[in-house]
């Protein structure tokens, strides 16, 4: 689908799950050569950045939440930014993107200049709202950990194992769509300013800062649910140990009354007790004072 956009001199051509078709359309409209509409048409493994002639062309892979798979995926933004153009293509519906038209056509209407000063200022504005939205879903992790943590210490580590599993992938798949930036946003620092303005080297300071609390954020979240992770294991193990304890001490308790039941149902022909007045409760009675003798025993010892 092509939706575009104009201000003065400023265009915006978004290419959300393009066909053929619709690339070559648009690529033959802006001269772009035919080696990029073919990287248009197929994903990119890793971020890159080609600077051309006339325009830079911008893989950035930004995460995206996936409710069914209740983890972030990372999800590819193609931008070729010329002089007085910008073309932004994906293959998923990116909510911060859809924001940033709806201002974009905004700011068209009121006749503001915000947005339409330049294309270096048009993708600086697109970049930083990317990494904001990326920032808005850290905070929703961090939430998700503080809940953690609470129903970690009020008894609920069993249920928290798989709760801990799905944040920690979500960080991971995290990290995986934004560890690479950096050096693109580097490789960005060397373009010649001719093509994207004197004022792009400010723009993209700004970016690495935003960039730069994306990567504190991550870190501070994948320190949080390791720890948490840790805790959530020791107290397994420590209610599972507590548990095999009293499993343990109770066999031990039992064994002198199954040894005492064990003795006297043998068939002998003399049993000492058997036969006399009131055998049962004696039996009985030694079987609880031998039990009883053990329990004192373990609690002496401080085992119970």
């Amino acid at each position: 689908m092509i939706s575009s956009h104009k201000r003065k001199n400023l265009s915006w051509t978004d290419l959300e799950s393009p066909t053929p078709e619709e690339v070559k359309e648009v690529m033959q409209k802006f001269a772009i050569p035919p080696a990029v509409a073919d990287e248009l048409l197929r994903p990119t493994v890793r971020p890159k950045v080609d600077a051309y002639d006339k325009f830079i062309y911008l893989v950035l892979h930004f995460p995206v939440y996936d409710i069914v798979r209740k983890t972030s995926s990372p999800c590819e933004i193609d931008f070729i930014v010329g002089k007085n153009f910008i073309i932004t293509t994906h293959y998923q519906s990116i909510i911060p993107l859809h924001e940033m038209i709806k201002t974009f056509e905004v700011d068209s209407l009121m006749g503001e200049k915000n947005m339409s000063k330049s294309t270096s200022r048009l993708m600086f504005l697109i970049i930083r709202h990317l990494y904001d939205f990326a920032l808005r879903q850290l905070d929703h992790v961090q939430e998700k950990i503080s809940i953690i943590e609470e129903h970690v210490f009020k008894g609920l580590e069993k249920e928290m194992v798989k709760e801990i599993s799905f944040v920690q992938r979500d960080i991971l798949e995290f990290e995986r769509s934004v560890h690479a930036h950096k050096s693109v946003m580097a490789s960005l620092e060397a373009i010649d300013g001719k093509l994207m303005g004197e004022e792009f080297q400010r723009y993209l300071r700004i970016i690495e800062g935003e960039l730069g609390r994306v990567e504190s954020l991550l870190d501070n979240s994948r320190q949080a649910i390791e720890i948490l992770r840790e805790t959530n294991n020791s107290l397994l193990s420590n209610r599972t140990n507590e548990i095999m304890k009293t499993l343990t001490i109770m066999a031990f308790i039992t064994f002198p009354v199954m040894f005492l039941s064990s003795l006297f149902s043998m068939n002998t022909n003399s049993l000492p007790i058997v036969g006399k007045t009131g055998d049962f409760w004696i039996v009985v009675f030694l079987m609880i004072a031998a039990a009883g003798a053990t329990f004192s025993v373990f609690k002496k010892k401080k085992w119970l």
